[in-house]
């Protein structure tokens, strides 16, 4: 939904409504690591809401340890156009779904011009250092499925 620019529509137990573009709706952990988005107490989604669509090939490919409903390791998310450029996010990486609009300028360059950009700063721990890699990787494999 990241990748798409969906907005969540809610309302609040005071029947106030409210549209939250996606972009704006997962919080980083700060000192409230508890607090994962801005809903209010007792705000109920209600909607999620998509812009029309962007054409292209849209892909999501999910890395996990099994092939159960785990978590992903890394996932990607992709809207390719036939010219190569589009726009990807990352889930897996960070606490919130991961979008670096300006890495997607690089998307005619590739896989790792993009990932470059995209994780440009992270402080990957020992345990997860591996992320970057498989990061890379599986949008390399997203961009080459997109091509045909």
């Amino acid at each position: 939904m990241r990748v798409l620019d969906a907005t969540v529509e809610t309302v609040g137990p005071d029947g106030a409504t409210r549209s939250i573009p996606i972009a704006q709706f997962h919080r980083l952990p700060g000192d409230t690591p508890h607090i994962e988005t801005v809903l209010t107490p007792g705000e109920l989604i209600t909607a999620v809401t998509l812009p029309k669509p962007l054409g292209g090939a849209q892909i999501y490919r999910k890395v996990r340890d099994r092939a159960s409903y785990a978590f992903a390791l890394v996932s990607v998310a992709a809207v390719v156009q036939r010219d190569g450029s589009g726009c990807v996010a990352l889930g897996g990486v960070a606490h919130q779904p991961w979008r670096v609009e300006a890495a997607e300028a690089e998307m005619p360059r590739g896989a790792k011009a993009v990932t470059a950009q995209l994780l440009a700063g992270a402080n990957p721990t020992h345990d997860n250092a591996f992320k970057l890699t498989l990061a890379e990787r599986t949008l390399g494999a997203v961009l080459a499925e997109a091509k045909g």
